[in-house]
């Protein structure tokens, strides 16, 4: 089998694994508000730029949309994931 032509090389010390148990900074419903704050949630794929994490409560765009799948993406290096 031939070798797969990459930009860069994978790196396999990952900061995330799928199945990890991190918190998010995003807009989340808390009871009965919507607020912005720190949500924990579970990454759920990875590819070579952006993890997606998935919650058990409905989060939000930046511009106000309910994400009906409850999965959000980042940036790998983001500051607003954290691992728990």
């Amino acid at each position: 089998m031939g070798t797969i032509p990459f930009m860069r090389p994978p790196d396999l010390n990952e900061a995330y694994q799928v199945g990890d148990l991190v918190e998010a900074y995003c807009d989340h419903d808390k009871g009965d508000q919507r607020v912005k704050g720190w949500l924990k949630g579970t990454v759920v794929q990875i590819d070579s730029k952006l993890i997606a994490v998935q919650f058990r409560t409905n989060v939000y765009l930046t511009d106000g949309w309910m994400v009906p799948d409850h999965i959000l993406w980042y940036p790998e290096a983001s500051t607003q994931v954290r691992k728990k």
